[in-house]
């Protein structure tokens, strides 16, 4: 029989010797066929040239072994690294992958979803732009769609996540900078979100130890509580002045801001920036200022972006483990969708520090 790409089951099941149902259930992926039969329906399959009809499929088993993805930005590298890890889980277990953008903006990312819901996935891995509400999520859940969190959790919304300890990690790069004997550390971060009280009264919190509720928290909002955090821990004070919120994932921004950080008088001897979109800015900032690193400033990133090994001296950062991060989180949200009932598990993994040549002894006093 001449290969053609319009055959029908019924062709293959004619050429296979088998039943048009048998044939289905070979093609569909579903029901139980012996291995014998369904090796002689798949050489039929290939012979012929036949290609799966998904809709069709999907109307008889109710699944399109389809997830979709709704990432904060695809063009940041640190969605970049997640979203490979998410595809090659998926494409092992035979699914497709949807990936939409948000922006980092609620409205778009609710017509992300709807868009995803309109392409009947199985499941969803979304990282939120609405930590505190995100009815939209709420009302998946509720109806009972697989939902995995990545980076960011929704208050009292109680599914799969995957993220890592901001917090620690925040901590760790801060401190080695105060072991090198830094006093006056910049930070430079987006701190999107407002929190209740305002900037200053959350600093004023995260210095005496009293944020309670932590989980739901922007990463760079953790980040800056590891960075009080480590000043605690060390008895250094903290200067506020140093601390400067950008209000935006923008890195033309973040350069601005960090211009005018390091442009003071009294600059800071070392500046810790919150996440590669910021790193950037500040790469830029110190760039633009004629600044040497580390000779005039000493640097620490939060994640190891391909540049950070590549520009001299080498910039020291937090390397987040994005990798494994999508592949978990992909792992999760498959398991959801095969039916599995365990609890809810929140996975939090660790950063590690990646020291490079961007870290000098601080000033003497």
């Amino acid at each position: 029989m001449a290969k053609t790409s319009k055959a029908t089951i019924a062709d293959v099941a004619r050429l296979a010797g088998v039943s048009t149902a048998t044939a289905g259930r070979v093609l569909g992926r579903y029901g139980y066929t012996r291995e014998e039969t369904r090796e002689q329906v798949l050489r039929a399959a290939s012979k012929l040239g036949y290609r799966t009809n998904a809709l069709a499929r999907s109307l008889i088993t109710g699944k399109t072994r389809t997830i979709g993805v709704v990432a904060g930005d695809i063009q940041n590298p640190f969605y970049a690294s997640i979203l490979r890890g998410i595809a090659d889980v998926v494409e092992r277990r035979d699914f497709g992958l949807l990936i939409v953008n948000s922006d980092e903006n609620l409205d778009k990312e609710i017509r992300a979803v709807n868009l995803l819901l309109e392409k009947q996935v199985d499941g969803l891995i979304v990282s939120p732009c609405d930590t505190r509400n995100a009815r939209h999520l709420r009302d998946l859940h509720a109806a009972g769609l697989p939902l995995v969190l990545l980076d960011r959790s929704v208050a009292g919304l109680e599914v799969d996540r995957v993220g890592i300890d901001n917090i620690a990690a925040a901590e760790r790069a801060v401190s080695v900078l105060l072991s090198a004997g830094h006093r006056r550390i910049g930070l430079v971060g987006e701190m999107l979100e407002e929190q209740e009280g305002g900037f200053d009264a959350f600093i004023d919190r995260g210095l005496a130890g009293e944020v309670l509720s932590t989980d739901t928290l922007y990463p760079s909002w953790q980040r800056l509580l590891g960075y009080l955090r480590a000043h605690r821990q060390a008895n250094v004070a903290v200067d506020v002045s140093l601390i400067r919120r950008v209000g935006a994932y923008s890195a033309a921004v973040a350069r601005d801001v960090a211009r005018a950080l390091i442009d003071r008088p009294d600059r800071p001897s070392a500046v810790f920036a919150t996440d590669g979109t910021m790193s950037e800015g500040v790469i830029g900032a110190v760039s633009g200022a004629g600044l040497t690193l580390p000779g005039e400033l000493s640097l620490v990133c939060f994640d190891d972006l391909d540049w950070m090994g590549f520009l001299p001296p080498g910039i020291s950062t937090m390397a987040q483990p994005r990798l494994a991060m999508g592949e978990t989180a992909a792992s999760m949200l498959l398991a959801r969708i095969e039916g599995s009932q365990d609890p809810m598990r929140a996975v939090v993994m660790r950063a590690d520090f990646i020291e490079r040549g961007s870290i000098a002894a601080g000033p003497t006093r």
